[in-house]
């Protein structure tokens, strides 16, 4: 990728905003994202290299929302669902998804196993208004990826579902914050921790 295409976190957004005017948003802005994630090193020298868990706003509007997240290793997301479209790239790492449906006239809301999707580096997706989810980064290093929402992501009534039963649980944004806090403290305390 030539020098002057460059990743640019701020032309990123901008080139998003633009593609929600497309016949099919969702599908325009997968597109910028794979352009995106095309040059990973572009992104990292951008960004940084990612160095701690976390959902770092790149974006946050009623309209859209664009993360970077940094999975970190071996972190695990529930279930859950986004109540909107979105279009997901990774530039490094692995992020394993599990892809669940409702299951038929469950009084609890259940869902069950629908299919996998596996994404690294330079690869994108999009989701559907209606999917769920769950996210596995299967690697002893962390994950980056950017995620671009229809809609507002941290403001939003969305569903989670329990790891134990998987019944249907309201959406806590502050629970999800959380488990990347605390991938980063699980980091710290591996870090410190005297060699085998």
């Amino acid at each position: 990728m030539a020098h002057h295409d460059r990743f640019d976190p701020d032309r990123f957004v901008e080139d998003c905003r633009r593609a929600l005017a497309d016949d099919s948003p969702r599908h325009a802005v997968h597109e910028v994202v794979a352009r995106a994630v095309a040059d990973p090193a572009g992104i990292d020298a951008a960004l940084g290299v990612p160095e701690r868990p976390g959902l770092h706003p790149l974006h946050a509007a009623p309209d859209l929302t664009v993360i970077r997240v940094v999975w970190g290793p071996r972190m695990v997301l529930r279930p859950h669902d986004h109540t909107m479209w979105a279009a997901i790239g990774i530039y490094s790492g692995r992020e394993d998804n599990t892809l669940w449906r409702p299951m038929p006239d469950d009084p609890q809301g259940r869902i069950e196993a629908a299919g996998a999707l596996s994404l690294g580096p330079g690869r994108a997706t999009v989701f559907g208004v209606d999917a769920v989810h769950s996210v596995v980064n299967p690697l002893d290093r962390m994950t980056g990826a950017l995620h671009v929402y229809g809609g507002d992501f941290f403001h939003r009534d969305g569903s989670e579902w329990s790891p134990e039963d998987l019944s249907r649980l309201p959406l806590d944004i502050d629970r999800v914050r959380a488990e990347f806090d605390r991938s980063a403290r699980l980091m710290d305390l591996m870090a410190a921790a005297p060699a085998a």
